[in-house]
């Protein structure tokens, strides 16, 4: 029996590893697969999407393109809500009929369309002040969302360098120029914010009265126009040479003028800062040990629509030919893509799609084509020039990727409700059956994505890495068609490819480019030469290396001698440390006179410093588990000394300072606080008819509902590596409060989790993961993205990275507060705990009270704005700070329905606070938990031992430093 068993695992095995091979394709069917697809690339892309704009143009494509110029004005609207929008006759140097519009409510106007047709539409804004991000409006028309695209259109601000020129450190560095807004009118076409359509959005208005609405997502402006009609269509480069020869234009002679990229006078976010490049001699300026602001966009500036902007001085009236030195190093096997305009204007249609190809080194790149650079008609004086991060070709190619995420995405759901996540593999579910379109979704989709691949090596004439996902994606779609039966043994290969597609999109949509210098030539002019010598680049590295013995990288910007000056140090990354320094610099020594001695340093290093005497004044960026440690040994300094303490208090909430807090000393300021709030998906709750829970009762309602789906909900688990302290799961937390539980009686002499309440939390808490199966690991960005968990609880600054990593669910998701426990009155208690980070002064300071300065400089509105605005500048939107002072969170840049559900969280957080021994807490809390999950002990009894090993440690650790 055993060797008959063995023979037939043996066929089996056989079976599964030929059968699959017959789903194979040859080239020629792969390249018909080709064919087909860009047949239909204009056709229906989002075909999953039915409110997509694809859809709308296939449902209005025998429309016409009337050729009508209509105008509404701001202050003619007709109706609003919220606020009572503000009418102003003049904004900068304009006068006319405006409105102000608020970053709440809407507003809406009436207008008379002559003609059936689809139009574009434009609008006339004045940048306000305001959270210094991009402004955002949802459009309508007549009351409905045309389509998916209209729910978000970005409208950026303009922003500058502070001062004319670049300044340097007392160190002999170039710093940083602070970005400023530079307030003015723009008008800017509705286009996608996302860049996937090259040309803006076209409408579709019938002949009649209409009424158009604007609903405010995200800060104020001035609305000036809104202008409906057509644009213009561009002519072609040889178009644009006969017009030259018409009006008998002549080539100039002898001319160069030369642009530092560095130099840009305007760009579209506050990320586009100059930044430096070391690694080549060719770079201008250049030096070997020094930092030289001498370059601009690099990986800041990759996102479509962002854009710079340079002033150049013409010397006389003529045509010229264009070159940038660039360096595109950062997106192989795609180019990067720009749109150059000129005094507002693109030229002509070939530069509307400029490409940058990969390279590891500089390169002149002119502006031409195969045959002849572009020439440029421009006349003596001063004009603008501005490149602007478009996707081009790869626009298109994106989308069909999106569209298929999206619709594979919705098949794994559906499949996932069959088979579970981790599906039986002896089982046949018959899975063609119950889902009929699944082969004909993955037929389509394999169709599509061949196509794409070919398609993107045909633009970029390479083969790269960058086509490998879609190959094998397409791949195993074909055959999971041919094979359904075996989809159950491949679930999860499938769900990673999929993930992997979302990564493409992520990784191709990104357009990076860096720029030296620009350069306007007469055509005859031999353009500049961008590559170094090889003896140059040699002898840049071997004074480099001999530099590097005698620089000090640990110090941020000027260091001083002066009488009063504090040592700080810093935790963080390098990027943070240079914003810290120069805010220090320009505002916190202009004001006081004292000045900041930065340091990067390790974190983990303080304790040691401190003990031999090398320590700081003041550490930032530190954890909640350290001031009460160190302050109850006396290595900090206790700030309720301070005369003014309690008013600088008042920055907080009450919950930020208790980690601090020991007795009635108080060790240390927040600067950050973090808390959950409920995160879910809306398409999915709402395609099961459900909607976010409120309370414990409603989520246990909604739990047996996704189960049934086979779908996950998650709760906050406790980082358990890289750690040094395990913080108590936020999760038992939220329930211990909600109870009216405490972790520790009101002296913190020993642990409360033995009370009735700690008892209750604990037995819910682990019911979760006993009895309704919540997953202990699990990567939430994925699964959220894919559906597998379309409600969790977890910090807010998720949000931040669904923002950022997740655009395809873009407008498919919302936060709000967590779930509570009804009270008698119908009001519902929210609790949760939080975490963060603390700005701390070290007991060894000399001069306390300019330390003490430096900490309520640090932690207060104004500077916490511009810490925060300039970070999110910096980095993008990944890095919006989670600031502690109340009025600053005011001020950062959210939009103002999630800025309202923060604040309504915030109003229920508590803090955790740190007694001697209190790293036994999370740690043993973890312990009882792993006990229940792992071996059924009972809930009681589990946590009851492990409570007593924590008020040992605490006894214990109260003796050793004479507490008792």
């Amino acid at each position: 029996m055993p060797k008959m068993l063995r023979v037939a695992v043996a066929f089996t095995i056989l079976c599964t590893a030929v059968i699959p091979m017959k789903g194979g394709t040859d080239h020629g069917q792969q390249i018909h697969a080709a064919e087909k697809s860009k047949t239909g690339q204009s056709e229906v892309v989002e075909a999953f999407q039915m409110d997509s704009y694809d859809s709308y143009l296939q449902e209005h494509k025998n429309v016409s393109r009337p050729v009508q110029d209509i105008v509404i004005h701001g202050g003619d609207y007709v109706k609003f809500y919220g606020s009572e929008p503000k009418k102003v006759s003049s904004a900068g140097d304009e006068e006319g009929a405006f409105v102000e519009s608020y970053d709440t409510g809407s507003i809406s106007w009436e207008v008379n369309v002559p003609e059936d047709g689809l139009y574009n539409m434009t609008l006339r804004y004045y940048t306000l002040e305001g959270r210094s991000s991009s402004i955002e409006r949802e459009l309508l028309i007549d009351g409905k969302l045309p389509f998916a695209g209209a729910r978000s259109f970005i409208f950026p601000r303009l922003w500058m360098n502070e001062k004319p020129q670049i300044e340097q450190d007392n160190q002999g560095n170039d710093i940083r120029p602070r970005q400023i807004e530079a307030t003015g009118w723009q008008e800017i076409p509705f286009r996608d914010a996302e860049g996937f359509y090259e040309k803006p959005y076209a409408f579709y208005l019938s002949a009649g009265k209409h009424t158009i609405t604007l609903n405010s997502i995200k800060e104020p402006m001035v609305i000036g126009e809104i202008k409906i009609g057509q644009f213009d269509t561009l002519p072609n480069y040889e178009e644009m040479k006969e017009r030259y020869q018409k009006l008998g234009l002549q080539e100039v002679k002898g001319q160069q003028v030369k642009v530092q990229g560095e130099d840009a006078i305007l760009k579209s976010a506050p990320t586009l800062y100059p930044i430096t490049d070391r690694s080549s001699p060719s770079t201008e300026p250049k030096s070997i040990s020094k930092i030289r602001m001498n370059t601009i966009g690099g990986n800041n500036w990759r996102m479509p629509g962002d854009s710079i902007t340079w002033r150049i001085e013409v010397p006389e009236d003529g045509l010229y030919k264009l070159g940038i030195k660039s360096r595109q190093e950062f997106l192989r096997g795609v180019y990067s893509t720009r749109t150059l305009y000129i005094d507002g204007e693109i030229p002509f249609d070939e530069v509307r799609e400029i490409p940058f190809n990969y390279s590891s080194d500089w390169k002149m790149t002119t502006l031409g084509n195969e045959q002849e650079p572009y020439q440029f008609y421009l006349t003596k004086g001063s004009h603008e020039l501005k490149l602007a991060v478009s996707l081009g070709s790869v626009a298109p190619l994106i989308r069909q990727v999106q569209s298929s995420i999206l619709e594979l995405n919705s098949i794994y759901r559906k499949i996932l409700m069959i088979t579970g996540s981790v599906p039986d593999p002896f089982r046949d579910y018959n899975l063609e059956q119950k889902i009929p379109e699944m082969i004909a979704v993955f037929e389509k989709h394999s169709e599509i994505l061949t196509g794409v691949s070919h398609q993107l090596n045909e633009i970029t004439g390479e083969k790269s890495d960058q086509v490998a996902i879609l190959t094998k994606m397409a791949y195993q779609l074909e055959d999971l068609a041919k094979h359904p039966e075996t989809l159950q043994n491949r679930l999860e290969s499938f769900k990673i490819n999929v993930g992997g597609l979302g990564t493409w999109v992520l990784q191709v949509r990104e357009q990076p480019l860096e720029i030296d210098y620009i350069v306007l030539a007469s055509p005859e002019q031999k353009m500049p030469k961008a590559a170094a010598s090889f003896a140059s680049k040699a002898k840049h590295e071997v004074t480099n290396l001999f530099s590097s013995f005698f620089t000090d990288y640990n110090s941020m910007g000027n260091t001083s001698e002066n009488e009063r000056a504090v040592t700080v140090w810093v935790g963080t990354g390098r990027d943070q440390a240079q914003v810290i320094k120069a805010m220090t610099d320009d505002t916190f020594t202009e004001q006081t006179g004292i000045s900041v001695n930065l340091r990067l340093v390790n974190p983990s290093v303080l304790m040691p410093a401190t003990l031999s005497g090398q320590g700081p004044d003041v550490a930032m960026q530190i954890s909640n588990d350290i001031p009460v440690n160190y302050g109850m040994r006396n290595a900090i300094v206790d700030l309720t000394q301070f005369n003014d303490y309690e008013e600088v208090a008042k920055r907080f909430r009450e919950s930020a300072i208790t980690p601090y807090k020991f007795h009635d000393a108080v060790f240390g300021l927040p600067e950050q606080q973090v808390f959950p709030m409920l995160f879910y998906r809306k398409d999915i709750l709402s395609e099961l008819n459900l909607k976010a829970p409120q309370t414990w009762e409603d989520m246990y309602e909604i739990i047996p509902v996704l189960k049934k789906h086979h779908m996950d909900l998650a709760l906050p688990l406790a980082q358990t590596v890289g750690v040094s302290t395990l913080e108590p799961s936020k999760a038992f937390a939220m329930l211990l409060y909600q109870q009216g539980g405490e972790f520790y009686n009101n002296d913190g002499t020993r642990s409360a989790l033995d009370s009735e309440p700690s008892m209750q939390a604990f037995r819910q808490w682990t019911d979760f993961f006993v009895n309704y199966k919540f997953p202990l690991q699990f990567d939430l960005t994925t699964r959220f993205r894919t559906g597998e968990i379309p409600v969790a609880i977890s910090d807010y600054t998720f949000y931040n990275t669904l923002a950022v990593s997740a655009p395809e669910i873009r407008g498919l998701w919302d936060f709000t507060v967590v779930p509570g426990l009804e009270q008698k009155d119908g009001s519902i208690k929210r609790d949760v705990s939080s975490g963060g980070s603390a700005v701390i002064m070290m007991e060894q300071t000399k001069d306390k009270e300019a330390a003490w300065e430096f900490i309520k400089w640090w932690t207060g509105k104004e500077t916490q704005v511009r810490f925060g605005r300039e970070m999110e500048g910096l980095m993008g939107a990944a890095a919006r700070y989670p600031t502690a002072n109340v009025e600053a969170m005011e001020e950062l840049p959210w939009p103002s329905k999630d800025l309202q559900n923060l604040k309504e969280q915030w109003d229920w957080v508590k803090g955790v606070p740190e007694v001697p021994g209190g790293y036994y807490t999370g740690r043993n809390l973890d312990n009882a938990f792993r006990e229940v999950i792992n071996n059924k002990t009972n809930t009681r009894d589990a946590l009851y031992d492990y409570v007593e090993e924590i008020n040992r440690e605490i006894e214990f650790k109260q003796t050793e430093i004479n507490l008792k």
